[in-house]
C-alpha cells in the first residue's frame, strides 16, 4: 500500500458523487467544538457501539472497555456477536430496547448512511464516526434528524484529550 503524505485525502473517507468536492450543499462537515464535545460526552450516559467486536485485537473492543471504565453504559451492536465485555449484543440499533445518547460507529463509510437513519429513528443525540470513517451523506442525514455529528475522530481519544471525568454510578 502506498504511503500517504500529509494533506492527502483519506481513502476511507467516502465523498458524495456529483457534488463539488464531494460535499453536500457545498459545505463540508465540521466537527463540533471542544466545548460542544465536552458537553456531549459529559451529558451522555449510554453509548451504542455499532461494529463492536469480542476480539481483543480490534480497536472497537479496546474503546468499548475504555468507555465502560469511564462509567458509560456501552451497548454493542453487531449481528455476529451475542455478548461483548459482559453486555448483550444486538443485531441492529433498532433492536436496542433502551435510550441511546451516542451512536459510535466502527463500520465502513459506505455503511454509515443507513446507520445514521437508524440513529435518527431511535432518537439518539449524536452520531460519532470513528477515526478514518467519514461520510458526508450520513452526516447530512443525521444533522437533518437533529443529531450532533462527529466524523473521523476517536471517541476514546477525545474523551482523554478533553479530560472528561469518569461517571459516578448512581444506586
Amino acid at each position: 500500500m502506498a504511503q500517504r503524505k500529509f494533506g492527502d485525502a483519506n481513502p476511507r473517507v467516502q465523498r458524495v458523487r456529483g457534488r463539488p468536492g464531494g460535499m453536500l450543499d457545498g459545505m463540508a462537515h465540521q466537527n463540533p467544538s471542544d466545548q460542544e464535545l465536552r458537553q456531549l460526552l459529559t451529558d451522555a450516559t449510554t453509548i451504542a457501539m455499532v461494529g463492536a467486536s469480542s476480539n481483543p485485537d480490534k480497536a472497537s473492543h479496546g474503546i468499548m472497555r475504555k468507555l465502560q471504565k469511564a462509567g458509560y453504559r456501552v451497548i454493542p451492536v453487531n449481528p455476529r456477536e451475542t455478548e461483548i465485555l459482559g453486555e448483550r449484543s444486538f443485531a441492529s440499533l433498532i433492536d436496542v430496547p433502551e435510550r441511546i445518547d451516542i451512536v459510535d460507529v466502527f463500520r465502513r463509510p459506505e455503511d454509515t448512511p443507513g446507520i445514521a437513519d437508524d440513529a435518527v429513528t431511535i432518537g439518539a443525540k449524536a452520531l460519532w464516526l470513528q477515526t478514518g470513517i467519514a461520510n458526508e451523506e450520513a452526516a447530512a442525514r443525521a444533522k437533518d434528524g437533529g443529531l450532533t455529528v462527529v466524523m473521523d475522530a476517536c471517541i476514546g481519544a477525545t474523551h482523554s484529550r478533553l479530560r472528561i471525568p469518569a461517571k459516578t454510578r448512581q444506586a
